[in-house]
């Protein structure tokens, strides 16, 4: 009775694995990718308050401290235009950072195959 219950288990468990495997793409391809992109997403929004570019962007032609004569308008303006600078290039370093790793995300399984694929045959 041991014997059989152990070879029904032993056949689902294998199962299991072989279905794990077969799955294992389709995931990481689709769901997989999804919810990675999306966590990356979510990161450049979080960075995007931090750094806040848009308030920069949308005051860039209201002065600072409240000084509306022209001198205090231009300096204003281009106190805020070089903020915008380095922010907007902080921003697309985030950006470059992100779009490299979902590039990786999605190269991982060939390269990993290729791989143990040049071990394995000695290439």
């Amino acid at each position: 009775m041991l014997k059989s219950h152990f070879l029904i288990f032993g056949f689902q468990v294998l199962a299991q694995f072989i279905w794990t495997i077969i799955f294992f793409p389709i995931w990481w391809y689709s769901l997989g990718f999804l919810r990675f992109a999306s966590r990356i997403i979510s990161f450049w929004r979080g960075e995007q308050r931090v750094l806040g570019l848009w308030v920069w962007i949308k005051n860039l032609f209201i002065p600072m401290y409240g000084q509306y004569d022209f001198t205090g308008r231009i300096i204003s303006f281009f106190v805020r235009l070089v903020q915008i600078i380095f922010r907007g290039l902080v921003m697309i370093f985030w950006i470059v950072i992100g779009l490299i790793l979902m590039l990786i995300w999605l190269a991982l399984p060939p390269a990993i195959i290729i791989a143990t694929a040049y071990q394995f045959l000695a290439i």
